[in-house]
């Protein structure tokens, strides 16, 4: 299917070019392709893809013949002045990792075999020359000598090239070739081709004493040649024979590196950064690039099975994808993507860590850093994939990393992109977005407290699911769904906080808003107060706690008093007597009906949290001068009517239903969080009781 494919966009291809192709030398390319097919192994094309992984066979191919040899003394170049001082940086410091000298030489070889795959296509001369030989790269390894070969069969090079591409350390020579392919017409795909040899050759001699390079340009009676340069400041070209067309070169590698003639790591090193390269690449004869670049396919060619082995190979794990986003755009930036979304539950202590994302980065196929710090928010850290974006140069960018700005549109066009994603699995495929969500939400959670975008808080808001009290327990909505059916005179979303819904339900926070009939959102972890703290509002609308003291118009009743204003007052005044030093404030609410008393603070959900983790810190009044609370009294309660009697008949009594009425209020606003602190009053109130009996 894959080989089908990349026939049809050839034909494709030629048919786009200025010049059309003949019907005769079209005919040739569908002859040609067509005996490759008939080439393929049989049970390549019988499998059905259980397997990322090509079928082995025991048959070794290898172009690699140690028969070249240069048949003159040559001519001695010295490289320009600023090449002498740049190759000097890129052998010793330019990269920090030493191994990707290996990524950057089969890199180079894959343009150069690209190249000859344009000229191929779009020269019917030329195609006469170059044959039907196979594109692919071959790399030898002979640890005895301590040399490691790579060769390809691309372009080559002419003497003239040589001399351009390899004495100039600044030189990309597929720029040029790019901006003269402008010149004449404007080729779709030519931004595949990316520099051949530019400073990435250079790479070479950080793990080198001497380099050689034979290479035959495809062109007609082009000549063989031979370059060689110990990294100094001269370089020789001479004439060669047995040269094959393309380029090889032979790396002498210096002790400190010898380990780069080893297969096992040049194996392990070509999985690691070159896995995905067009072309096959051969170790000592034996394929080793079998993995397909899934990303670069139509999603519709691709299959659940593809997809599963792929997301297990990248990601090394063992369960299948949940979902699956793959993603293509060349407006802002181009960018092929495919990201999964893992289907297992994330471990117990996941949450807590504070990894890089599990996206590996790629340009045009190749490498350039796995595990990419901020290519995705932190949040995101569950998504694992590929991006691939041929706006990456493949420079020294690739190493270091250096364009901040290019990561940070990477980031912003993919964390958009993710988050539209799920908001159509959360409306589409409700019952698996529902699953997903009770088990990656406080992802989500973590998002809106970490980002500092507004707007970007509230596209993760809306993927927020919640209880309400206009639904039945353990149905959830949205903020969407909830601000769809606000009334119109209701300008704000009100929630709650609470263990279960059962408590929620009986909370003196809610009577209320429940009497008016207004919904309330119910939350049941112990940070959902802290999301809406962050969060501030949706949309237009502001996120207000029931429990904050809430304004006149909120809270109004227009039930009358029980008890005469005169006792209130007295009432009142004698509880800020025995509360003195706790309670900030005492006044009467009209939001309460069942319940005698409340406590508020301003912002209870930061007060609520300090008080959780300073307790130890401070003693009870330093806590209460913090906190501030205001104790709010029911005055058309049974049992503020009681105190109003009691503080003239027992006030030994009324003490200590005053100070339980205010723990318990303490207890039930969540800023008291060790409730054995009601066991010492209440057991001093019970004594009080039975000694009255």
């Amino acid at each position: 299917m894959a080989t089908v494919h990349k026939l049809r966009l050839a034909i494709k291809f030629g048919k786009n070019l200025s010049r059309p192709l003949s019907r005769s030398f079209e005919r040739k390319i569908l002859e040609k392709q067509c005996q490759r097919l008939l080439a393929i192994n049989t049970n390549i094309l019988a499998q059905n893809f259980s397997s990322q992984t090509a079928t082995q066979t025991t048959e070794l191919h290898n172009i690699i013949k140690d028969v070249e040899k240069s048949t003159e003394e040559g001519v001695k170049h010295e490289f320009r002045s600023e090449t002498q001082m740049l190759l000097q940086i890129v052998a010793k410091s330019l990269y920090s990792n030493k191994e990707v000298f290996l990524r950057e030489l089969i890199s180079n070889a894959s343009d150069a075999l690209e190249k000859l795959r344009y000229i191929r296509l779009s020269d019917s001369k030329a195609a006469e020359v170059i044959g039907d030989r196979s594109l692919e790269i071959h790399i030898g390894t002979d640890k005895q000598n301590r040399t490691l070969v790579i060769q390809d069969t691309g372009i080559g090079m002419t003497r003239e090239e040589l001399i351009s591409n390899l004495g100039t350390i600044a030189r990309s020579g597929s720029r040029a070739f790019i901006e003269k392919l402008k010149e004449k017409q404007n080729i779709g795909d030519s931004s595949n081709i990316i520099g051949q040899f530019g400073v990435g050759f250079y790479s070479a001699f950080m793990v080198a004493d001497k380099v050689e390079v034979f290479t035959k340009s495809f062109a007609k009676d082009a000549e063989d040649l031979y370059w060689v340069s110990d990294g100094s400041n001269t370089f020789n070209i001479s004439k060669a024979e047995e040269v094959q067309p393309g380029t090889k070169i032979v790396i002498h590698l210096n002790m400190e590196c010898r380990q780069f003639s080893d297969e096992d790591t040049i194996n392990r090193l070509i999985t690691k950064y070159s896995n995905f390269i067009n072309s096959p690449i051969y170790v000592n004869g034996k394929r080793i690039n079998t993995v397909q670049p899934l990303w670069m396919l139509d999603p519709k060619d691709i299959t659940p099975l593809q997809h599963k082995e792929f997301y297990r190979f990248i990601g090394n794990f063992f369960d299948s994808p949940r979902f699956i986003l793959q993603y293509s755009t060349d407006v802002p930036l181009n960018i092929r993507a495919i990201l999964y979304f893992p289907e297992q539950k994330p471990p117990l202590f996941d949450f807590s860590k504070n990894e890089t994302s599990g996206i590996s980065l790629y340009s045009r196929k190749v490498l350039i850093k796995n595990k990419v710090e901020n290519i995705l928010p932190n949040w995101m850290r569950f998504i694992v994939g590929v991006v691939d974006s041929e706006d990456i140069p493949l420079n020294l960018s690739r190493e270091l990393l250096q364009n901040s700005t290019l990561i940070g549109k990477l980031r912003n066009v993919l964390t958009t992109r993710i988050l539209k994603f799920l908001n159509e699995k959360s409306q589409k495929q409700i019952e698996d977005y529902n699953k997903f969500y009770k088990d990656y939400n406080i992802f989500l959670k973590e998002g809106i407290v970490s980002t500092d975008v507004q707007e970007e808080k509230e596209a993760i808001a809306n993927l927020l699911r919640f209880e309400s009290s206009a639904t039945a327990s353990g149905e959830s909505i949205s903020l969407e769904d909830y601000s769809k059916r606000m009334p119109s005179d209701q300008k704000k979303i009100y929630y709650l906080l609470a263990p279960s819904r059962q408590l929620a339900e009986q909370s003196p926070y809610y009577e209320s808003l429940k009497k008016r009939n207004v919904e309330v959102l119910f939350c049941y972890e112990a940070y959902d107060d802290v999301i809406f703290l962050n969060l501030k509002k949706f949309k237009t609308y502001p996120l207000v706690s029931v429990e904050e003291n809430l304004c006149e118009s909120d809270s109004k009743s227009d039930s009358p008093h029980i008890i005469n204003q005169g006792e209130i007052n007295n009432l009142m005044s004698y509880m800020r007597k025995v509360l003195s030093g706790k309670a900030h404030d005492i006044k009467i609410t009209t939001r309460l009906e069942s319940h005698p008393c409340i406590v508020t603070v301003q912002e209870m959900a930061t007060a609520r949290h300090f008080a959780r983790m300073q307790t130890r810190q401070f003693g009870d009044e330093m806590l209460y001068s913090l906190l501030r609370p205001c104790f709010e009294i029911n005055p058309n309660h049974s049992l503020i009517k009681k105190l109003c009697e009691l503080i003239n008949s027992n006030t030994k009594l009324a003490d200590l239903l005053i100070k339980q009425l205010f723990t318990n209020s303490m207890v039930e606003a969540g800023l008291i969080d060790n409730p054995r602190v009601l066991l010492a009053s209440m057991n001093e109130l019970l004594t009080l009781a039975l000694e009255k009996k």
